[in-house]
């Protein structure tokens, strides 16, 4: 299976979803300073910073539980980036995770915050 493919198939369904509750897609697949960011949308008057999560199963766990320190240390930076290159450095700003466990997909608002 190509990881790459699978992946962004379930992005297309985080997409989708966030869409059809009146988020705004502003990027996909932002990457800069060695983090990735899978979707930045504007929604409830923020610029939101999407990390998307699939598992089949809670055998290791949840997906939301995949957005471990590291990871939210890495895509804290890339917004950092991103929101200079944007000139949004003063935007209410929020980190979300969508998880897609076995076909059904949660949205965890305000998942974490900045990490520096």
């Amino acid at each position: 299976m190509n990881l790459r493919r699978s992946g962004t198939s379930w992005e297309r369904v985080a997409e989708e979803y966030l869409l059809a509750r009146g988020a705004k897609l502003l990027e996909r697949n932002y990457r800069a300073l060695g983090g990735e960011i899978d979707l930045i949308m504007k929604m409830d008057g923020a610029t939101v910073f999407i990390e998307v999560k699939q598992r089949a199963t809670t055998q290791h766990g949840t997906p939301g539980e995949a957005v471990n320190r590291a990871k939210q240390t890495r895509i804290s930076r890339a917004a950092l980036m991103y929101l200079k290159q944007n000139k949004l450095l003063d935007s209410k700003v929020r980190f979300d995770v969508v998880e897609i466990l076995d076909g059904e997909v949660r949205h965890i608002k305000s998942a974490f915050l900045y990490r520096a």
